[in-house]
């Protein structure tokens, strides 16, 4: 058995919570498409380009669900674009609730939910890129099987 390093933690970590922005941002756009925008009312998108919530739902299903679910498989599948695709997906998120505050003209507990997640994968994707010191680059190619798949090979 491995021990369990920084690294294992930081790249489990990001998984986790990228499948749990994938899978609430999916559920939620769907949601938000079968009920009408989940019950807000339509003046929350006064002076917005949106008449409804049928494109922002489009939006948070395509863009910051499906971003999170490609990075979410290519983590998990330990590809090498993981951590961009992580990354992009972290921003994405992020952009996407700093708008959406703005055309909503209000911050609630649930957006500050999603953006402190965009901004813990961001951490989480640094961290594995050595770029934050309590996790090397060293630790994270010592801890994925794709180098010891290249080993084997």
């Amino acid at each position: 058995m491995r021990p369990t390093t920084l690294a294992t933690i930081a790249r489990r970590s990001l998984e986790i919570v990228l499948i749990f922005s994938a899978v609430s941002a999916i559920g939620g756009a769907i949601a938000m498409l079968i009920t009408d925008g989940l019950g807000m009312p339509d003046s929350l998108l006064t002076g917005s380009p949106f008449s409804s919530f049928v494109f922002p739902a489009l939006i948070l299903f395509v863009i910051i669900g499906g971003t999170h679910t490609l990075a979410a498989f290519l983590l998990v599948r330990q590809r090498p674009t993981s951590l961009l695709w992580s990354a992009v997906a972290g921003f994405a998120m992020i952009i996407w609730i700093m708008v959406e505050t703005v055309i909503v003209r209000g911050f609630s507990l649930l957006q500050g939910l999603y953006f402190f997640a965009g901004a813990a994968e961001l951490g989480l994707v640094l961290a594995l890129l050595g770029i934050v010191t309590w996790v090397t680059p060293a630790h994270f190619a010592h801890d994925t099987t794709v180098t010891t798949k290249k080993a084997r090979s």
